[in-house]
């Protein structure tokens, strides 16, 4: 009985993060798509490509802690299933919220970075003198 409820935990947790995370990652790479915009100063080529690296990247390192969180240890019902299942799914959104914030963090930090820049790099411009 033990091994058929793991079974069906790893069936349930598997399909449930991977969703949690294209969700997040689709969520936050369309909106993002106009931070991206803004950083590069409207240079779509460049805004898109950088967007689509940093949803591969979300993809991989998500996925990726998903997968090395996964192992459960014990089952030994239905509800013990459900008690693990709350907490590995509940802690993975907690991960995956964490990992939305600090991609915003991203966006925001760049687009701080160009508005520096180009304040760094505009001339000055001279107040015109009016001769009387």
């Amino acid at each position: 009985m033990e091994y058929n409820v793991v079974i069906w935990a790893y069936a349930i947790y598997l399909p449930t993060t991977i969703l949690l995370t294209f969700f997040v990652a689709k969520t936050l790479f369309k909106q993002g798509k106009v931070f991206m915009l803004d950083i590069f100063n409207g240079r779509e080529d460049i805004a898109q490509s950088t967007n689509r690296l940093f949803e591969v990247g979300f993809y991989l390192l998500n996925i990726g802690f998903a997968m090395m969180i996964m192992k459960i240890y014990y089952c030994k019902n239905l509800q013990g299933m459900i008690e693990v299942l709350s907490q590995k799914i509940g802690g993975f959104s907690m991960y995956l919220g964490l990992m939305l914030f600090f991609n915003l963090y991203l966006f925001f930090r760049g687009k701080r970075k160009t508005k520096q820049n180009l304040t760094k790099t505009k001339k000055p411009v001279d107040s015109p003198t009016f001769n009387t």
